[in-house]
């Protein structure tokens, strides 16, 4: 019989096994967020579709189509952030609250997505076309009044400056830093969701954005505790 050659991989090596434990996790997080995302939008559909026969489809005008768009684009990006944070951070109590906004908001995101193709839209704004456009005219909500002519960038979204500083942190200043954009976030989107809470044209659409609503102002209360224990401040709006 041939002996067997020797195993020479560094098996031994802890940054190799931290390595290939790393990459395992990252594997099954990502199966488990795309479930997640699938879940949400089989939700969507059926949801739409249950009542299909009540209700007609909302229109690309409409504040149901223009919310859902637009609070997807705005949940991937925090979706996106809190990923950053709950891979990073050594803080439990930050990768707690990551994994929470990243779960919830891919469920929601998944939600909305659902919605969408049941009522034959595309899932995000068709490049080049102004965000908000379908709160045109309101002056019922506290950080702005709209025009007809929407806005290029939604409010609390952080920019790519913002977000490649976020990637290069670490620690600490990682920590604070998430918290900060998040929670300037949050806000942010506090005008769209109440907007559609008030004026959407079906049940359900008003359901998530009041949800929407309230999970995240209760959730911008606990991110300022955060920030004040660690000895920062919020970002200015």
């Amino acid at each position: 019989m041939i002996p067997a050659a020797p195993d020479t991989r560094p098996d031994g090596d802890p940054a190799v096994g931290t390595a290939r434990a790393t990459r395992r996790g990252w594997l099954v997080y990502s199966a488990a967020a795309l479930v997640v995302l699938l879940v949400g939008a089989a939700i969507g559909m059926l949801i739409t579709l249950s009542v299909a026969g009540s209700d007609a489809a909302p229109t690309a005008e409409s504040v149901d189509v223009g919310f859902a768009q637009d609070m997807r684009t705005h949940h991937l990006q925090a979706i996106t952030m809190a990923g950053l944070a709950r891979d990073r951070s050594t803080d439990p109590e930050v990768v707690r609250l990551a994994f929470d906004i990243e779960t919830t908001q891919l469920d929601q995101s998944g939600q909305m997505s659902g919605w969408l193709t049941t009522w034959n839209q595309p899932n995000l704004l068709p490049p080049g076309e102004k965000h908000m456009r379908w709160m045109s005219g309101t002056t019922a909500h506290s950080h702005m009044a709209m025009t007809a002519d929407g806005v290029d960038r939604m409010p609390g979204m952080a920019t790519s400056e913002e977000l490649a500083r976020l990637r290069s942190l670490s620690g600490r200043d990682l920590d604070v830093y998430f918290l900060q954009l998040m929670l300037r976030h949050h806000e942010g989107g506090q005008d769209m969701a109440g907007y559609a809470a008030d004026h959407a044209q079906l049940g359900y659409v008003r359901n998530l954005a009041e949800k929407i609503k309230t999970a995240q102002g209760a959730e911008s209360t606990l991110l300022t505790g955060m920030i004040t224990a660690r000895g920062a401040s919020p970002l200015p709006s």
